[in-house]
């Protein structure tokens, strides 16, 4: 499967150029698009909250995902990155027609692949550094670390407050907790712990 990719980040702009080059192109190499996927957000919004989320959990070995420039994917090169590396864990090829891109079974995306998994290393180690850091300053300061004691128990009660008569209800009526906490979208423990701290 081939599929276009078009993003816009405001409704003022158009699709239509980025399709223009698209259909160019894939009439210059002999080929089609099979699908075209299409949406007006700005690109440093998540890509799994987006259309193009639902696109690479479907594209399969061999799929073409074309785009009319690699900024159209992402507004930043971690994000890029991650698509890109996504991409060829599927082995799904990305082109992209303004920088004459190609992510493929080639040297330049074995060499991407060593790119991204070294990049990925490196954020991991600094995220795991500065959140070390972090909570030895607060100890060094006399500050708690950790989930202060209570707390939980005190976002379940503020959380369930104005529910407590529906749940009331549904009690005399005979319901089970995992009937409610079903009805509710809540997890049963969170039901069990209000319904202990409350006396219901």
């Amino acid at each position: 499967m081939i599929y276009g990719y078009i993003r816009v980040s405001s409704d003022k702009q158009t699709v239509e150029n980025q399709r223009f080059e698209i259909n160019k192109f894939c009439a210059s190499k002999g080929i089609e698009v099979n699908g075209w996927i299409e949406e007006t957000v700005s690109g440093t919004k998540n890509y799994s909250k987006r259309r193009l989320g639902k696109l690479l959990k479907i594209v399969r070995k061999d799929d073409i995902i074309i785009c009319s420039e690699l900024s159209r994917l992402g507004r930043n090169l971690f994000m890029i990155m991650e698509i890109l590396n996504l991409c060829m864990s599927k082995e799904c090829k990305v082109w992209s027609i303004k920088d004459n891109y190609r992510l493929g079974d080639d040297i330049q995306s074995k060499v991407l692949a060593f790119a991204f998994s070294l990049s990925a290393e490196i954020e991991r180690n600094l995220i795991s550094q500065r959140t070390k850091e972090a909570m030895e300053r607060k100890r060094a300061e006399g500050k708690h670390v950790g989930r202060n004691t209570g707390s939980r128990t005190a976002n379940d009660r503020l959380k369930l407050s104005p529910k407590s008569k529906k749940i009331e209800r549904m009690l005399r009526l005979g319901l089970s907790e995992r009937e409610i906490a079903r009805s509710l979208r809540i997890n049963r423990n969170t039901l069990r712990r209000f319904r202990e701290r409350t006396g219901l």
